[in-house]
C-alpha cells in the first residue's frame, strides 16, 4: 500500500474541503444566531401591533422554518453540493400541494388576515355570509358564530375574509329606523305630536349625533306613512324598537288614530 499516495489524497481532500467546511460550520452558527434574531424582532412586532395571541406563537414558527431552510441551504451550498435540482423538486412538491389543497390554504390565508386586521373580535355581532350572529372564537381556518337562536355557524375564513361584512358592534351609537302608517283623514299633526311625546318620555334615545326626526314619507295604497329616525346607544337597539312598536300600537289606538292594514273591498252588482 503506498502510504505516500494516501497522504497525497488527503491532504488533497482536507485543503480542497476543509475551508469549506469551517466556513459551512462558521455560516451555520452566526446564520443561527442572526435566525433568532429575525425571530424574536418579528415577535417583538406582533406584540406591539397587538396580534391576537393564538396567531403569534404560529406566526413566529412559520418565519423560524423559512429562515432556517434558506440557512440549510445556503450551508450545504458552501460545502459544494449541487442545490439546483433540490429546490426545483422542492418547489414542485410545494406546488402540488398547494394545488390540491387549494381550499384550505384559502381558509388558512383569510383567517390570517382576519386575526391580524382585525375586522371583528370575538363577542361583536356580524352579518356575513348570509348569517347573523355573535362571535363566538375565531379559528385559524373558520370563525364560528353563535345565533340570537342558539345555533352555532361555522363559516370558512376564505369567503369570510373576501366578501363584504356588517359588523353590528363597531359603533357605540346605532339610529333605529321606523316606518308608522295612520288611515287617510287622520291628522298628521297629532300623529307627529305623539310620536313626539313618545320618543321624549324615552330616555335612551339620544339627541347626538342628531336629533330625533319625523316626517310624512309616502301617501301609501291605504295609509298616510311616517319616517321616525331616532339615535340609541347600540346596546339600547332593540330595547328600543321593539318597545317603541308596542307604544305607538297602543298609544295611537287611545288617541283615536287609526293604524290601516291592507283589505280589500268586494262589490257584488245584481243584473
Amino acid at each position: 500500500m503506498d502510504f505516500e499516495l494516501i497522504k497525497e489524497q488527503i491532504t488533497a481532500l482536507t485543503s480542497e474541503y476543509g475551508l469549506k467546511l469551517l466556513g459551512a460550520i462558521a455560516v451555520w452558527i452566526i446564520g443561527s444566531f442572526i435566525v433568532k434574531s429575525l425571530t424574536n424582532a418579528f415577535g417583538s412586532l406582533l406584540d406591539k401591533k397587538d396580534t391576537d395571541p393564538s396567531l403569534k406563537p404560529f406566526l413566529k414558527s412559520l418565519v423560524a422554518a423559512i429562515l432556517k431552510i434558506l440557512l440549510v441551504i445556503s450551508v450545504l451550498s458552501m460545502m459544494g453540493i449541487e442545490m439546483t435540482s433540490f429546490i426545483a423538486i422542492l418547489g414542485a412538491a410545494g406546488l402540488a400541494v398547494g394545488m390540491a389543497l387549494s381550499g384550505t390554504l384559502q381558509n388558512f390565508a383569510g383567517g390570517v388576515m382576519i386575526l391580524i386586521f382585525k375586522p371583528f373580535k370575538v363577542g361583536d355581532v356580524i352579518d356575513a355570509q348570509g348569517y347573523v350572529g355573535s362571535v363566538k372564537e375565531i379559528q385559524i381556518f373558520n370563525t364560528i358564530l353563535k345565533t340570537p337562536d342558539n345555533k352555532t355557524i361555522i363559516i370558512p375564513n376564505g369567503g369570510l375574509s373576501n366578501s363584504s361584512m356588517v359588523n353590528f358592534s363597531v359603533e357605540e351609537k346605532r339610529r333605529v329606523d321606523f316606518t308608522f302608517g295612520i288611515g287617510y283623514g287622520d291628522s298628521t299633526e297629532k300623529a307627529r305630536e305623539v310620536l313626539g311625546q313618545l320618543i321624549a318620555a324615552d330616555k335612551r334615545i339620544l339627541s347626538d349625533p342628531a336629533a330625533p326626526f319625523i316626517a310624512v314619507s309616502a301617501l301609501a295604497d291605504s295609509s298616510v306613512n311616517f319616517t321616525v329616525r331616532v339615535w340609541v346607544n347600540a346596546a339600547d337597539y332593540w330595547g328600543v324598537h321593539f318597545d317603541m312598536n308596542e307604544k305607538v300600537y297602543n298609544t295611537f289606538n287611545a288617541e283615536g288614530l287609526n293604524i290601516p292594514y291592507p283589505q280589500m273591498d268586494v262589490h257584488v252588482h245584481k243584473s
